[in-house]
Parts: structure tokens; sequence; C-alpha cells
């Protein structure tokens, strides 16, 4: 529930992603890359690994 209040407010603009707390980072990154969004992630390790 958390991880998709955030991930709405980085969607908006109203908080970057730095703002994000650490503990959630991964479920709202997982929620930005579901929703096409994963260039709002500016951690690497957070976004999508390449095979």
């Amino acid at each position: 529930m958390m991880a998709m209040l955030f991930a709405s407010k980085v969607i908006l603009g109203s908080i970057t992603w730095e703002q994000v707390p650490r503990l959630l980072k991964q479920p709202v990154a997982d929620i930005l890359i579901e929703n096409g969004c994963e260039f709002l992630i500016t951690e690497e390790e957070y976004l999508p690994q390449q095979a």
C-alpha cells in the first residue's frame, strides 16, 4: 500500500526517486517498471537486469 502511494507520487512529480524511503525503493521500483515508468528510477541497482 505504501509502495503504491510513493510510486504514484513519483509518477506525478510530487516527490523524486531520491525521496523514496530506502526500504520501499524495491517495491516502488517494481510498480514503476510495471507501469512503464522505469525512466524515473535513478539508481541502476533497481532497474531490470538485461540478459
